[in-house]
């Protein structure tokens, strides 16, 4: 069973949020695929990741010839070519809730203000509730932490 995180975003962007959870991703050994709904949101990320913070960088790759060496790999495809253990949806990326057996967990982030994504997250719950997945959902608090909803 895998366990599938929703981060519905309200109050910070996905440019904001993404780099913290890979980073939590890193240090706990595992590695990631982030599926983005299209190639300019690849472009976008990639350059987010080396630049997100003056002190550090997250390693990664948004090729498939470096990707097998990178504990992060950004795609708009469904490879793994990293043999991640974590999968992330954002920019409204899908995924059959069948596909994400094996992983550890799969983590979708979408944008509350976007009425696609929110119907195709709440889609995505059903299926891999359905599936057996064990499924929570994360929203921001007024403060900006993220609290459990479900």
């Amino acid at each position: 069973m895998t366990e599938v995180l929703f981060y519905h975003l309200e109050r910070a962007s996905l440019e904001s949020v993404l780099p913290g959870l890979l980073q939590k991703t890193l240090e706990r050994g595992w590695k990631a695929v982030v599926r983005c709904g299209s190639r300019e949101t690849v472009q976008r990320l990639d350059e987010i990741l080396w630049t997100y913070d003056d002190a550090s960088f997250l390693p990664h790759a948004a090729d498939k010839e470096r990707a097998a060496d990178q504990p992060v790999y950004l795609t708009e495809g469904e490879e793994r070519p990293n043999g991640a253990d974590l999968l992330f949806l954002v920019d409204n990326a899908a995924v059959d809730a069948a596909a994400i057996n094996g992983l550890v967990r799969c983590v979708t982030i979408f944008d509350g203000g976007d009425d696609k994504a929110v119907a195709d997250a709440r889609l995505l719950w059903k299926a891999v509730k359905d599936a057996g997945h064990d499924a929570t959902y994360w929203k921001q608090s007024p403060q900006g932490r993220w609290e459990k909803q479900a």
